[in-house]
């Protein structure tokens, strides 16, 4: 499949709505929400056994996958600000809150992520650094932008981008409150 052109056009999520995915070890789709559907552009057919990588935005600088994938592989829940791609070549940001989910032996079997929308504040705070990030990215490599993140954060007086990502958005009780309820419902 090939991925659409991006074209300068936000799609806004509803701030009482949330995106739903669950994803098999490699990143490959098991499960979205309508919601999810309604938001990307694609279809439930068009998206289940495929990559999740299918709504990647080139804006993404790959040193934030590469952090969420550390973290949800090692079984560490993870939130992360995600710039996506539709279908149709618009954009969505989101917050995406990821939880891992284990068989019966105790192993690690699958990933669900609930995403939600970010405030204005955060958006505009994390797209100088992402813009930042895939510049030296394009320049230097991958490691070399985990280390430009890593002395930026350090420099906030922040251990890593997890704990920024949960400063920045400063989650209200009835934020955490609303992804739990929403959690349960796709256990």
């Amino acid at each position: 499949m090939n991925k659409p052109k991006p074209i300068d056009k936000e799609i806004k999520i509803k701030p009482n709505k949330f995106l739903m995915s669950v994803t098999d070890l490699k990143g490959d789709i098991l499960r979205v929400n309508d919601y999810f559907c309604e938001i990307c552009g694609y279809s439930k057919n068009e998206l289940i056994g495929k990559p999740h990588n299918i709504v990647r935005h080139p804006d993404m600088p790959k040193a934030v996958f590469y952090i969420m994938w550390k973290y949800i592989q090692n079984g560490k829940n993870i939130t992360a600000v995600v710039k996506n791609l539709a279908k149709d070549g618009r954009y969505y940001w989101v917050i995406t809150d990821f939880e891992i989910r284990r068989n019966e032996k105790g192993e690690i079997d699958r990933f669900m992520a609930f995403r939600y929308s970010p405030s204005k504040k955060i958006v505009y705070q994390i797209e100088p650094l992402y813009r930042k990030l895939l510049e030296v990215e394009k320049m230097d490599g991958m490691n070399v932008s985990l280390e430009y993140l890593d002395d930026t954060l350090n420099s906030l007086g922040v251990s890593d981008y997890n704990e920024y990502i949960k400063k920045l958005e400063n989650r209200s009780v009835i934020t955490s409150f609303l992804i739990g309820k929403f959690k349960k419902l796709f256990n």
